[in-house]
């Protein structure tokens, strides 16, 4: 079946590439406004405005999974890309930082319901087995791409207006992607087989720490988070402040790791042919604890050049998608097909975790001790998720996980998901 043929689905793919965007530029352009805001002290509002993001994915998104099913869902996917919309049209006409976290907070509340009920969706659109294991991957280039074209887009439109206009073109990127979800016919929600709402948010949770190679992946999960913090948070004020760089530079320069992620990207799918999930993933994380090491010995040394930042930034972005890329085939052979959307829920929560911890580190800290310091913490960090991966992960679990797909392929045959193989 070819997956772009089912009709709803493509428009419901094209919400989530529109609405994706849309958030990457916000991202973008709230680093800006925070510099506007408080200048120096930018990393200090980034870090709290993404730390409140993190607080409201790591609650919601697992109540939202465990409730979906009970809501209509395609009014609540358009009242939920209606809410964002709104929020980020309001965005530019602060003046108070407090106003930036009560926005953010509103806008990311809605962010962390919408992505569950999305994967939640799919399968009942998507009812092939193969076209359903493609969506998932669909889903996951299209998160890659954003982090690629995003700031590259941001740095282009920033050579011609100023950063708040593209809050605009946000808040109608969101209001695009309700109309798409309109257009779809999204099927009630199946009913729950937990009896209570919270058996269900906690069922792909119960799931991580029970299975060793998820429990490798919530390891993996601190390592993606820590390095990511340095380039996400602290990006704006390095450049801005230490290299005596403009907006657009600014973009430009989280383009740079956008880049490393969208190459390794483009070469994973056939890597993973060949190559386990496992080892990919620790070799991934070895990257992005080189990275972290480099960016604090040049932070250290004061060596710091545009050249050699965006290098340190390009590589981090290839370890973070050595990581993540091969996370959801790691997720798929781990459960049965019922359980995915539990389990990529919980992924989704546990993952955010991780960043809620690293995003105050990189923000609260690199203000009040330099950039120095921060960077050396969250490089200890990022260390301690890849040891913490080769300890938890073992490595005759890499032999299972990449057992299971064939298991999954045969059973599929029979048209019977309970039949499907937990490798677990």
């Amino acid at each position: 079946m070819r997956l772009f043929a089912i009709r709803d689905y493509r428009h419901l793919f094209g919400a989530q590439v529109i609405a994706l965007f849309g958030t990457g530029l916000t991202t973008v352009a709230l680093g800006l406004l925070a510099y506007d805001l408080a200048g120096p002290r930018a990393g200090t509002v980034l870090g709290t405005a993404l730390t409140i993001k993190m607080v409201m994915y790591v609650i919601i998104a697992p109540l939202a999974a465990a409730y979906i099913d009970r809501l209509p869902r395609r009014a609540l996917l358009v009242a939920l890309d209606v809410i964002r919309g709104a929020v980020v049209l309001a965005l530019p006409l602060v003046s108070e930082v407090w106003h930036v976290y009560v926005l953010i907070g509103l806008l990311q509340a809605g962010s962390a319901a919408f992505t569950p009920t999305f994967q939640a969706v799919i399968p009942d659109i998507v009812t092939d087995e193969s076209a359903y294991t493609r969506a998932l991957s669909a889903s996951q280039v299209a998160s890659t791409m954003e982090s690629l074209l995003s700031p590259v887009l941001a740095a282009v439109a920033l050579t011609f207006m100023s950063f708040d206009r593209l809050f605009l073109g946000t808040s109608a990127g969101f209001l695009v992607s309700a109309v798409l979800v309109l257009s779809t016919r999204v099927p009630d929600a199946r009913p729950s087989t937990h009896a209570k709402a919270w058996d269900k948010a906690a069922a792909g949770v119960r799931t991580f720490l029970t299975t060793p190679r998820l429990r490798g992946i919530m390891a993996l999960n601190l390592t993606v988070a820590a390095a990511g913090s340095i380039v996400v948070v602290n990006t704006v004020n390095y450049v801005r402040d230490e290299l005596g760089g403009s907006q657009s530079d600014v973009a430009w320069m989280l383009a740079a790791s956008g880049t490393g992620t969208l190459v390794a990207a483009l070469v994973l799918p056939r890597v993973l042919d060949r190559v386990a999930a496992r080892t990919v993933m620790i070799t991934g994380a070895a990257v992005l604890v080189a990275a972290t090491t480099a960016a604090v010995t040049v932070i250290a040394t004061g060596l710091g050049t545009w050249t050699g930042t965006a290098v340190i930034w390009a590589v981090t972005g290839v370890g973070m998608a050595l990581v993540i890329t091969p996370t959801g085939k790691v997720l798929r052979a781990s459960v049965e097909r019922g359980a995915i959307p539990e389990v990529f829920a919980a992924q989704f929560s546990l993952s955010h975790l991780a960043w809620l911890v690293t995003y105050p580190i990189a923000g609260w800290l690199g203000t009040i001790a330099g950039f120095s310091l921060t960077w050396s913490v969250l490089a200890m960090l990022a260390a301690g998720g890849a040891a913490g991966a080769l300890v938890l992960w073992p490595r005759h679990e890499e032999r299972e996980t990449a057992s299971v797909p064939a298991a999954i392929t045969r059973h599929a045959s029979s048209n019977d998901p309970s039949t499907l193989v937990k490798a677990a």
